[in-house]
């Protein structure tokens, strides 16, 4: 997985790369503010989260988060999904 995009954690702390979020959603980001909006594709916000620019800002940030691809689901069965 490339750093063009960067990363998120999402809402079950994995780290996901913010240009394939999976899930069937979409990421909007603000580089300057280093944040990330990620919406249905109706473009309802689901989640909000910051931007890590490469995989070494997320270490640098103390962060040990799995890093998954946009295969892995989001939530669970026991989540309501």
């Amino acid at each position: 997985m490339t750093d063009v995009e960067g990363y998120f954690i999402d809402w079950d702390g994995n780290l996901r790369p913010a240009g394939e979020p999976g899930g069937g959603y979409l990421c909007d980001i603000d580089r300057i503010a280093r944040y990330v909006a990620v919406t249905t594709k109706t473009g309802a916000l689901v989640h909000e989260a910051t931007l890590y620019r490469t995989l070494e800002d997320v270490a640098k940030a103390g962060i040990t988060a799995p890093l998954v691809d946009s295969s892995h689901p989001w939530g669970s069965k026991q989540d309501g999904f």
